[in-house]
């Protein structure tokens, strides 16, 4: 499990982050939800300690970073080693813009790429449509495109975590159940989620727990009945404002 405690972050003086306590637990999805600028994508990247929060301490399966004591940057993104505790897909989604998607997804897996994961790329490929643009290079593809390589090269490092910042904001609703359905294998198999979506139908059908983060606090979070139900003035208000338009 993934505890995050007390986690705060700030960038000069003004703090993004304020006192955030979560856990991220192996084969659960939790769907983090709120409104633009409060804080959502910070906390990714301080869980998967790619950022180093101000404050706060991070424990990955027992082993513990307290910060601000770890000075130095704790991991890189992604390394060429064939294998990943958290994969991470972000919105800018890192693609290497000289290399093929093929090579995007295949580079990270290192020098021996065994037979069971061609075959399961192979699966990967034609589950999402990605035949015609394999072998192109990233700028030459549509943003939703881009969305499915930066995936699929997280999740061919069989990480045990998964983290994936507005994954769905390119892909058409038949993509999105695809991938709904892959998510749900994937938790099956024992991996830990996490999500950020604006897609709140989506964060409704797929998630196990919701956590509402606004102004850099958590304020509610529970099971999906917090989106009908919500205990919080904060989280009423929010879902008050797009009622309608997103959530049924």
């Amino acid at each position: 499990m993934i505890t995050g405690k007390n986690i705060s972050k700030k960038y000069e003086k003004v703090y993004v982050l304020q006192g955030v306590n979560i856990d991220i637990e192996p084969g659960q999805i939790t769907v983090l939800i709120g409104p633009s600028g409060s804080g959502k994508t910070t906390l990714l990247k301080s869980l998967s300690l790619i950022e180093n929060p101000s404050s706060g301490s991070i424990s990955f399966d027992g082993d513990t970073f307290i910060f601000p004591k770890v000075k130095e940057k704790v991991r890189r993104q992604f390394s060429f080693s064939g294998t990943q505790t958290v994969g991470v897909v972000f919105q800018n989604l890192d693609l290497i813009p000289h290399w093929t998607n093929r090579q995007n997804i295949l580079k990270p897996l290192g020098e021996k790429i065994s037979t069971e994961d061609l075959s399961e790329l192979n699966t990967l490929y034609e589950m999402f449509n990605m035949e015609a643009f394999i072998d192109k290079l990233p700028h030459q593809c549509s943003k939703g495109e881009q969305q499915r390589v930066a995936f699929i090269r997280a999740v061919m490092l069989k990480p045990k975590y998964l983290f994936l910042d507005e994954i769905t904001s390119a892909l058409d609703p038949e993509l999105i159940a695809t991938l709904f359905k892959y998510l749900i294998s994937l938790k099956k198999r024992g991996t830990g989620i996490l999500i950020i979506t604006h897609f709140l139908l989506f964060a409704q059908n797929v998630a196990d727990r919701i956590v509402f983060l606004k102004n850099g606090r958590i304020h509610e979070e529970g099971d999906k009945q917090i989106m009908s139900v919500p205990k919080t003035k904060e989280l009423e208000i929010f879902l008050n404002s797009i009622k309608g338009i997103i959530i049924k």
